[in-house]
């Protein structure tokens, strides 16, 4: 168990460093149809009232 714990441990520092570069261009362009996902969503079916438009706002300001 310890030789399997010292194998995995360097693996995963290396991969939490490398989950700290900034995005890509496909990064990028995923966020930006997430974003256009969510302004016809809004547009189709508004939020129905002032708990749920704000709780669609606490989603984006989360994202």
């Amino acid at each position: 168990m310890r030789k399997l714990f010292a194998a995995t441990l360097p693996a995963l520092l290396m991969a939490a460093s490398l989950a700290a570069c900034s995005e890509g261009p496909a990064e990028r362009a995923g966020r930006n149809l997430d974003n256009a996902g969510s302004a016809i969503r809004d547009t189709v079916d508004p939020p129905r009232g002032p708990v749920e438009k704000a709780g669609r706002s606490i989603d984006r300001a989360l994202d």
